[in-house]
Formats: C-alpha cells, sequence, structure tokens
C-alpha cells in the first residue's frame, strides 16, 4: 500500500473486517427470512384469513425507517438480557449482532413472502387439479407441482430481499455491530469523502454481484438449465468464502474500544487502540454507537472502554438537573459509576468538551452578543441548529428553561454539517463542542454562559465492570490521563477536519501521541 493515498490505504485495511462482518450479518438476516417467510406465505395461500394480516404486517415493517428498526430491538434486548440473566444467570450480547439480525430478518420478509403469494396463486387452477386427479396428495401438489412452477417469482423476490438486505445492513453502525455502514458514518462525521464514497460503492458491488449470481439461478430455474442454477450457487459460495475466511481467521481481540459519533471520538478510540497495542495488548474497535448505547454497552460489559464525558453521564445518566464544581461533579460521578453500574472511571484526560452555543463572529459582533444572556432578546429573529441528539436532551431543557430561550426555528441535522451550515447563514446558532476545531476554522464565537446552566464537560476514561481491576489497561493508557488539554485536542480536531492534508483518526491520534509524549519529556 506505499504510495497509496493514506484515506484509501486506510479503507482497504479495514476492508476484510467490515465485508465480512457486513456479510455474515446479512446472510444470517436472510436466511433466517426465508426460513420464516416461505412457510407463512405456502400458509396464506391454503389459507386466506391469513393472508392479508401476513402482508400486511411485512409491508408494516417496511414503512419504519431501518436505523429506527434497529435501534429499536438494543433496549428491548438490552432488558430481555437483564431478565435472563436475573433468572437464569446469564444473559447473552444485545449490542450488534442480535438486534441488527432481528431487524433485517423483518425487513427481508415482505418481497419473499408477496413473491411466493403470487407466485403459488398464479398457477392455473387447471394444473393443480390435474396433480389431484393423477393421486396427488395435497402436500405432494405443493411440492412437486406448485413450488416448482412459482420458483421463478420465488426467485425474484429472493434477488429483492438480498439487495434490501444489504443496503439496509449499513445502517447496523449505530447499534454496535460492524459493516461496510461503519465508512459511511466514519467517513461523515470526519468529512472523509473517500471513506463514504468507498463504504457506498462497496455496498453497491457487494448487492449487484450477489444479485446476478442469483439472477444466474433464476434464469436457470425458469429455463430448467441445472448447470446455470450450479454455476450460481458455486458463485455465492465463493463470494461468502472470500469475505468469512479473512474475517473468521483474525483471533478474537482482548479488548475493545468504543466511540461515539463524531470525530473526536473516533481519535481518541484510535489512540486508545494504538496504546493499547503498543503494550502488547490485542484490540478492536466499536464505533459510531449512541451515547445512550455505547453507556449501556460498556456497563454490560459489551466494550471494554472508551471516553466520555462529565455532563453526559451527570445529566443524562445521573439525572441530576444542579449544576456543581467539576471536583464534586467528578467525585460524585465516579461513585455513582462505581455503585450503580460497575463502571471504573480510571481518569480524566484532562480537556474539557462542553456543550456550547456558537455563532459566527462577525455576525455576534453585529447584533453585539457575548454571551447567552445577550443571545436571548435576539433568538426571536434567529435559527438554531443542533446535532441528533442537542434538541432531545436534558442539558438544551436546562439551557432553555434558566435563560428563557426562544428560537424562530430549530433545524436538527448531523453534527458534521452544523459548522458549515452557521459558516453559510443558513442557521444563526449552532450547539458547538468546545474541543472542536472547527470553532477556529469557521472563526466561530463560543458565547459565556453566566448562569452555568450547563455542567462541567471533563473528558474522562471509563472501564466496564469486568476491566474495573485491570492493571494492563491502566498501565497502558496511565500515561493519556491529564496529559490532553483542550487547545492540544482542538488542534488534533483540526488536522482530522481541515479541507487540505486531511488525516484519517489514526494519523491524527499517532500525533496526537507525539505532542503528549513529548511534553512529557520536557
Amino acid at each position: 500500500m506505499t504510495g497509496l493515498d493514506p484515506r484509501i490505504a486506510d479503507a482497504l485495511a479495514r476492508l476484510p473486517d467490515y465485508l465480512g462482518s457486513h456479510v455474515i450479518v446479512s446472510v444470517t438476516a436472510l436466511a433466517l427470512g426465508l426460513a420464516i417467510s416461505l412457510p407463512l406465505a405456502v400458509m396464506a395461500t391454503r389459507r386466506p384469513a391469513l393472508r392479508w394480516p401476513l402482508l400486511a404486517f411485512a409491508s408494516l415493517i417496511q414503512t419504519i425507517p431501518g436505523l429506527a428498526l434497529l435501534a429499536l430491538f438494543y433496549p428491548l434486548l438490552l432488558g430481555i438480557s437483564a431478565l435472563t440473566e436475573a433468572i437464569f444467570g446469564k444473559g447473552f450480547s444485545a449490542l450488534g449482532f442480535l438486534p441488527s439480525v432481528i431487524a433485517l430478518t423483518l425487513y427481508s420478509m415482505l418481497p419473499v413472502l408477496r413473491n411466493t403469494v403470487t407466485g403459488i396463486l398464479g398457477i392455473d387452477p387447471a394444473v393443480n387439479q390435474a396433480a389431484l386427479g393423477v393421486g396427488m396428495t395435497p402436500r405432494q401438489s405443493l411440492w412437486m407441482v406448485e413450488l416448482p412452477l412459482a420458483l421463478p417469482v420465488i426467485m425474484a423476490g429472493i434477488r429483492t430481499s438480498a439487495v434490501w438486505v444489504i443496503g439496509t445492513a449499513t445502517l447496523s453502525t449505530p447499534v454496535g455491530q460492524t459493516s461496510l455502514g461503519n465508512y459511511i458514518f466514519a467517513g461523515l462525521q470526519t468529512q472523509n469523502w473517500v471513506s463514504v464514497l468507498f463504504g457506498c460503492v462497496a455496498a453497491a458491488v457487494l448487492a449487484l454481484v450477489v444479485d446476478q449470481l442469483l439472477a444466474l439461478m433464476e434464469s436457470g430455474v425458469g429455463q430448467r438449465k441445472r448447470l446455470r442454477v450450479a454455476a450460481g450457487a458455486l458463485g455465492l459460495a465463493l463470494v461468502l468464502a472470500a469475505a468469512l475466511i479473512p474475517a473468521c481467521s483474525r483471533p478474537p481481540a482482548t479488548y475493545v474500544v468504543g466511540a461515539k459519533t463524531f470525530t473526536e471520538q473516533y481519535i481518541l478510540a484510535a489512540l486508545i487502540q494504538q496504546r493499547l497495542q503498543a503494550n502488547g495488548l490485542s484490540s478492536s474497535r466499536r464505533d459510531g454507537l449512541g451515547s445512550t448505547v455505547i453507556f449501556e454497552a460498556l456497563a454490560a460489559g459489551e466494550i471494554d472502554v472508551y471516553v466520555d464525558y462529565s455532563g453526559t453521564i451527570w445529566a443524562n445518566h445521573m439525572r441530576r438537573k444542579e449544576t456543581k464544581s467539576r471536583e464534586a461533579v467528578l467525585a460524585e460521578m465516579g461513585e455513582w459509576l462505581r455503585r450503580q453500574r460497575g463502571i471504573e472511571l480510571i481518569g480524566n484526560l484532562g480537556f474539557e468538551n462542553a456543550y456550547a452555543l456558537a455563532m459566527r463572529r462577525d455576525r455576534a459582533n453585529e447584533l453585539g452578543i457575548r454571551t447567552i444572556d445577550d443571545l436571548v432578546r435576539h433568538a426571536p429573529q434567529l435559527a438554531i441548529g443542533g446535532d441528533y441528539e442537542f434538541f432531545d436532551r436534558p442539558e438544551w431543557a436546562a439551557l432553555r428553561d434558566a435563560y428563557g430561550l426562544r428560537f424562530r426555528s430549530q433545524r436538527q441535522m448531523d453534527s458534521t454539517f452544523m459548522y458549515g451550515a452557521v459558516a453559510s447563514g443558513d442557521v444563526d446558532v449552532i450547539s458547538a463542542f468546545s474541543s472542536d476545531g472547527r470553532i477556529a476554522r469557521f472563526d466561530l464565537l463560543v458565547l459565556d454562559d453566566p448562569k452555568q446552566a450547563l455542567p462541567p464537560y471533563d473528558a474522562v476514561l471509563l472501564a466496564s465492570p469486568k476491566r474495573a481491576a485491570d492493571q494492563d489497561l491502566r498501565r497502558a493508557l496511565a500515561p493519556l490521563i491529564g496529559r490532553i488539554d483542550v487547545g492540544l485536542m482542538q488542534q488534533t480536531n483540526l488536522r482530522a477536519d481541515r479541507d487540505q492534508d486531511k488525516e484519517t483518526p489514526a494519523q491524527a491520534a499517532r500525533w496526537l501521541w507525539e505532542q503528549i509524549a513529548r511534553n512529557r519529556a520536557r
């Protein structure tokens, strides 16, 4: 890979893991979907009263956005796992594979159900009568006459289902399932369009290859040419082997590092992974997890370590509305994490990534705004933009109520696009992150919070209950504790966000470690 663009080299290095995991979850969901849909479809042809409810249910599933359907199953499975652990003493992993497979299985059902019902009911009744007339039982007629005649139509449904599942599987990243969607979600957050394009093309190529191989089998079935069917099946087997063998041949990692859905988190997760590997500890990553998902995954031991922020835990998990000093928040939070969830606070990295309201500096100067108090009288004429979570978080409610903020409009968007939106004037105010390098890049003014409505947001290293006493983990990560100030983190974030000479999170993490090591040596 010498001479390749670092972004392309990084994407190619991750391809075996992402592709293999994508294929595993897609094939499992499609196989389960077929195992459920085909018998139900046959039953629906025999019992008309069952037909409409089945097709209506499958159609209803398609109206639910894929990401929402995937996300719904995680808390449900987490609760069931806790229940089974309480009753039987053993739970199961609710992160990643299981919620993804269930959601994708439901998504796969409609084309198979509809085409199987259509194919069987579309057979000339005289053919069925002739089969029964020569002494066949209804079951023999089904297996020897109806299904073979309907098979070309059924295969068309299977092709559609396979393409749907492969495409929708890219949305499984936020619930912890590694897939080709990791390229897309990470690329969007870091504005690495090479990664986004790589993920889209890889998913499209996989879907097209599988579709064409199934089409070959479909034509073989329709024309009664067994060689075509065998060639299509062999092609599918080779695709599966090429994707699965590299992914399955790697030994399981000892530590799993988690990351949320923004640039800084990808960088810090890469930094943690690099420190673990430098100390001879194998690791893997679960990137792009939502705030609640990643916290619950840590508590359940499904990831081992990640960086969170004290304000997020204080307001969202501890449900604390009052604000206290940084020291008090860290002390109470550490005790609560240990007592309530078994999570260990390893240490404070040394910088704060606080939620803050920010405006373009020239616009703020024009309106005479320096603080959130100043913003209040102008807010009814202004538009505010926030990330997906912001307006549903208790921090926004506390900020809004403390100052009486009422904006002309609120717009939710991916955090990647917030900064460009305020720079271009599409919105006037955004919910920025104080350690984000794009604050300096777009010359934004972070508004002071004189009422201290927002709690402190110190970046802290958290370890899962099973890693609470892990001395190897502590030893590997000890050099990071208290070594990253907000200025250094802003510079690091900017390296991954700039337009020219953009670095991958792994490159930015290596640069960050070089600065930490240099500062330690002084």
